[in-house]
C-alpha cells in the first residue's frame, strides 16, 4: 500500500478525483514536494496546474518544529500552543514571519515569475501536497485560496493522519486522501522514493504542464 514515488501517489490520488473531470478545475501544488503529485492530478483531470506559495514557520532554535505557516496573499496561521512551547512571544513570531515571508516571495517569483495566480473565483480549486503531518501549512494554503471565492475548494493528499484530516474539514469543502494511517511518523515513510524536489524540477514540471495549453493542443 506504500507509494513508489510522488508520481505514483499522484496517479492514485487522481483516481479518487475523477468525479471532478468535467468541472472547471485549477490544481494548485504546494511546492516543492506537492508538484510531482499535482501534475498527475492535473493531467488526469485535464486541468490547469500552478503553484501556491506557502512556507512553514519554524521555531528559530529548532526549524523543523513548526509553530505555524504563511501563504501568499498575507495569510498567516499560528499554532499558539506550539509557539508557547517553543517560548516564542509575538515579537519573536513576527521576526520568524518576516524572514520566511522574504523566502516565500523569492520562491513565488522563482516559480511563477511575474505571473499572478490563475483566476480562482467561481472555479473548482484542488490544493495538492505530497502528504500532511500537522496540516498547518495546508490550513494556510486553504485560507489563501478561500480568499479568492472559489466555487469549491478541495484539499487532496496521498497520506495524512485522521486527526489532521478532520481538523482541515472546516477549511475545505472536502479533504481527499488515499491513506489515513492511525499513526504517521513521517510522510516520507509512506514512499519508497522520497527524494528532495529541486527548484529546477519544479520549474521543469510547471513548464511541461503549461506547454500543451500554450500550444493549443488538448
Amino acid at each position: 500500500m506504500r507509494f513508489r514515488d510522488r508520481s505514483d501517489a499522484g496517479k492514485r490520488l487522481a483516481a479518487l478525483l475523477q468525479s471532478y473531470a468535467d468541472d472547471d478545475v485549477v490544481v494548485l501544488a504546494l511546492p516543492r514536494g506537492g508538484v510531482p503529485v499535482a501534475i498527475e492530478v492535473a493531467r488526469a483531470l485535464n486541468a490547469q496546474l500552478d503553484v501556491l506559495g506557502v512556507r512553514k514557520l519554524g521555531a528559530p532554535s529548532q526549524p523543523e518544529f513548526g509553530i505555524g505557516a504563511i501563504a501568499e496573499g498575507g495569510i498567516r496561521v499560528v499554532d499558539r500552543d506550539s509557539a508557547a512551547a517553543a517560548g516564542l512571544d509575538e515579537a519573536a513570531i513576527a521576526a520568524v514571519e518576516r524572514r520566511e515571508r522574504s523566502e516565500l516571495q523569492r520562491r513565488v517569483h522563482e516559480y511563477r515569475g511575474d505571473r499572478e495566480l490563475p483566476e480562482l473565483t467561481g472555479r473548482t480549486v484542488i490544493v495538492v501536497d505530497d502528504g500532511l503531518a500537522t496540516g498547518v501549512t495546508a490550513r494556510a494554503a486553504c485560507r489563501a485560496v478561500r480568499s479568492h471565492d472559489p466555487a469549491r475548494l478541495l484539499l487532496a493528499v496521498p497520506v495524512a493522519p485522521p486527526r489532521s484530516v478532520e481538523a482541515l474539514r472546516s477549511e475545505a469543502d472536502d479533504v481527499v486522501v488515499v491513506h489515513t494511517p492511525a499513526s504517521l511518523m513521517s510522510v516520507g515513510g509512506w514512499y519508497d522514493v522520497f527524494d528532495q524536489v529541486s527548484d529546477a524540477e519544479v520549474l521543469r514540471l510547471l513548464e511541461e504542464a503549461r506547454s500543451p495549453e500554450e500550444e493549443g493542443t488538448p
